[in-house]
């Protein structure tokens, strides 16, 4: 592959074999190169094909940005899949890296703003923040800035979006939900979660996908009447708290939940509310 066009020293474009634009991205890829260089494949480290609408904005976002905003942003990324074990999708590249340019343009112009989803983020995405804290250390070293934490929510929401593949609302949204049921099920028990243990994490983790179907209107279809029967007769209180939270998420997003899903929920909260 041949250079077509140099971004930055970290970022070009080249023609690919369909005769299509594509960014490709490595660090000091483009350093001392021209157009018509050839591309030192050994230091390609992401390129940009599969989605064009991506690949445009990678185009318009490095030719706007400087270039240290680009390379704090790319080693954020790089941290992130080194430590959280996830697979991100390839959009973080332009949401993360316009974030924290927008970020900070807006703290050198005085402006700063807060997250209301910082306590919720903390808890529910530990890994994530855990990120965002070790990302503004790095912006604080680099560039002198010292972000308060609610950046470093701003920053893991983005990497809960780029693993769920959805958008920032939307994760703001699910992360809502989450908190909500979480309360409604603390109320009903009169109990303080143990959030260091396993069964709340993953029933954290199964609050994060039922939330996620409620707004994509998906739902687990009703395959064993036998299996929600026993739980019904079974775990009695934890299944009155799950009619519950059926009936909160009918009369707040207006979406009826299957007998699955309340079979679901009622199990996990089992475990949680007596952690087995």
């Amino acid at each position: 592959m041949r250079i077509a066009k140099v971004l930055n020293n970290n970022a070009i474009i080249t023609v690919n074999d369909q005769n299509k634009e594509v960014v490709v991205i490595g660090r000091g890829i483009a350093f001392k190169k021209k157009p018509g260089d050839l591309i030192e494949e050994d230091k390609i480290e992401k390129v940009f094909m599969d989605n064009e609408s991506i690949s445009d904005k990678m185009k318009t976002l490095l030719s706007e940005i400087p270039l240290a905003h680009m390379e704090i942003s790319e080693r954020i990324i790089n941290l992130a899949k080194m430590n959280l074990g996830k697979r991100l999708h390839d959009s973080i590249y332009v949401s993360l890296t316009d974030h924290i340019h927008s970020a900070i343009e807006r703290f050198r112009q005085g402006h700063h703003i807060k997250n209301v989803l910082l306590w919720e983020v903390k808890k529910f995405y530990k890994d994530e923040f855990e990120i965002g804290e070790k990302a503004l250390l790095l912006i604080h070293e680099e560039l002198g800035i010292q972000f308060p934490e609610d950046e470093a929510a701003h920053i893991a929401l983005h990497l809960v979006n780029a693993h769920m593949n959805e958008e920032i609302p939307n994760v703001v949204k699910i992360t809502k939900i989450m908190h909500e049921i979480l309360n409604i099920v603390k109320y009903h028990f009169k109990i303080d979660y143990d959030e260091e243990s396993l069964t709340y994490y993953r029933f954290v983790t199964h609050l994060k996908f039922f939330a996620r179907r409620i707004l994509n209107g998906t739902h687990i279809e009703n395959t064993d009447s036998e299996l929600y029967e026993m739980v019904k007769q079974q775990y009695k209180d934890s299944f009155l708290c799950g009619r519950k939270i059926q009936d909160y998420i009918r009369k707040t997003y207006n979406c009826t939940l299957t007998n699955e899903e309340v079979m679901y929920l009622t199990i996990h909260i089992e475990r949680v509310v007596h952690l087995k």
